[in-house]
Order: structure tokens, then sequence, then C-alpha cells
């Protein structure tokens, strides 16, 4: 059992470093078509994951805090309500209640956006004035991604000029599932360039994709595509975030930073709602990519209840006392 020695301070005071736009290159089939994945071994380093990692006390809150900075905190509901938004953006900008912030000697706290449907990018931009924290937007026919390809671009565009720095987009899970790779990277090119300066994060529906070696497949071709960031989910489908999903889509990023020097960033997204899950996804991105990637530059979760979760864990720790939901709420 490995234990980290990081402190709630040295955690979340992490350097903040402004990263160049992946680029993307030209698509590289010879590079897409010889990935291979070994779906037992993958499986089994998963299996051992959440074991590999004891972290209590005031590293264990280190971990929490980290975490709270690197959730986009989401709403994705048809009842949405302008209400319920600035309610959820003012919880981004006051993640945790102050008293127990004071107590931890933590200051400037936030989550790392907040992510809503188009037709509440206003009100969030008009909730979260000041603080800093950018809105991302779901886009291009959410979550199934079939609608006509020059309306999701539409809608792109239309998501930017309304103040969304952050798009997520969904990706053809055809195109994946029938292996045109051509088509795949055609279309997220198009769709990065329609985000123009706001961040592209390209939701792979991985549930959706059959085999691990169809999800590494299309993160690489993402990426030479040019996405800032590679998600796992909508949060929609049967099975959404998973970590053998993760160990997958990682080592593409690895893979992809070695080749051309561009660091892409992860977001798992869908079921992630318990604060150890969270620290044993922090674990594992720390040791396979590195302390850089534990950044919200690189690294979010798409997640709502998570912070609920989080929040009682920390006044665990402080308290020595679980309290209930109703005191950490989320919107």
């Amino acid at each position: 059992m490995t234990s980290t020695t990081a402190t709630p301070t040295d955690t979340a005071q992490l350097p903040q470093v402004h990263l160049p736009r992946n680029d993307g290159m030209d698509l590289d089939l010879d590079w897409a078509r010889a990935v291979q994945v070994n779906t037992s071994a993958v499986e089994r380093r998963a299996a051992s994951l959440p074991g590999r990692r004891s972290v209590k006390k005031d590293f264990q809150a280190a971990w929490l805090l980290r975490a709270i900075s690197c959730i986009d905190l989401t709403t994705l509901s048809g009842d949405d309500t302008a209400g319920r938004v600035r309610r959820l953006c003012a919880k981004a900008a006051q993640p945790v209640r102050a008293d127990l912030l004071a107590q931890l000697d933590m200051t400037g706290l936030t989550t790392g956006a907040v992510c809503v449907y188009h037709d509440m990018i206003e009100t969030a931009v008009d909730a979260l004035r000041g603080t800093g924290i950018p809105v991302a937007a779901v886009s291009t026919g959410f979550p199934a991604g079939l609608s006509p390809l020059h309306l999701r671009m539409q809608e792109i565009r239309e998501s930017v000029a309304a103040g969304a720095r952050e798009i997520d987009i969904v990706i053809s899970r055809r195109h994946a599932l029938n292996g045109d790779w051509q088509a795949l990277y055609d279309e997220m090119r198009e769709m990065r360039e329609a985000c123009g300066d706001a961040h592209v994060k390209a939701i792979l529906a991985t549930g959706e994709l059959g085999t691990l070696r169809n999800v590494q497949r299309a993160s690489l071709v993402c990426m030479m595509a040019g996405a800032d960031f590679i998600k796992t989910s909508t949060g929609k489908e049967p099975v959404n975030a998973t970590l053998p999903v993760t160990l997958t889509m990682i080592r593409a990023i690895r893979d992809y930073h070695d080749r051309t020097g561009h660091m892409v960033g992860y977001k798992p997204a869908g079921g992630i709602s318990k604060a150890k899950d969270a620290i044993t996804y922090l674990a594992t991105i720390k040791d396979e990519l590195g302390d850089r990637w534990l950044q919200p530059d690189l690294f979010r979760f798409g997640a709502s209840s998570l912070l609920g979760d989080i929040e009682r864990q920390l006044e665990h720790h402080l308290t020595g006392a679980y309290s209930a939901q109703y005191r950490h709420p989320i919107g």
C-alpha cells in the first residue's frame, strides 16, 4: 500500500500554467490501425487500482480538495431552470462551507467549471461573473450526436457566442464502430475549428464503442484532430466512466504526448459519485501521467453528486462525525 505525502495546502496550490492548445496533426491511419489493447491485462490492472493507495487524515483531505478543483459541476436535466443553474453556480464558487474551509486553512477554492445545456449558458455566465470559473456547454446534438452536421456546427458557434469557454462535443459513434477513422477525424477537425478559442472536449461515449481497442483508436484520432480533452461519456449511456476505459484513454494521451509533445486533458464522466472513487481516479492519473495532469486544465470530473460526498468526508475529517446530506446541498 502506498501513501501520498501531500498536504492540503501544497496540493491545492500547485502552480497554474497556461498550456498551448492541441493543434493536432495530420491523420496517421497506420498509427491508429496498429493499436491493440490487451483487455484482460487492462482489466486486471484496473481491478487492483482501488487498493493501491492508502490515503488517510490530512493526506486524504488534500486529495479531496484537489478533486473539488477538478470538478465540472454539472446539471443536464430536462427540468433545468434558471434558478437551479444560479444555485449550482453559487455552489461552484463556494463548493465547501466556509467554516470547513477556514479549519482547513484553504482560500480561493472553486470547482473547475460549470457544465450546462446551451439554453442555460447566459444564465451561468451571468451568475459566475467575476469568479473566473468557466462555463462549459454540451453541444452537437448531445447526447446522441445524431442531428444534421450543419446544425451541430451551428450549435457550437452559438454556444461560443453565448459565452461558453469550453464545449463538450459528442462524436458520431458509427464512425468508430465502422472503423471509418477518416470520417471521425474530419468531423472532429471541423468541430475543433467551429469552437474557435473555446477549448473542446471530445466525448467518446465509450460504453457504446464495443471494445477497448475502439476506445483507444477513437481517442488517438480525436487528439490528432485537435481535441483539447478526451472525455469518456455523456453520462446518459448505460455504462459510463470505468477504470479499464480510463487506463485505455490516458495511455493513449501518454502515447500522443510522447509523439507530439502536446498535453491533452482527460475527463471521466458519469457514475463517479463517491469521494473514495475520486481519489482512485486521481491516483491513477498521478501514476500513469504524472503530477502535471492533476491540474484542472488537464483533468476534470464530470459530476454533480460527487461534490456533496466530498464535502461530507471533509466534515468527517474535521469533526469525526458524518453529517446528513441535506447539510451539503448542491443546487
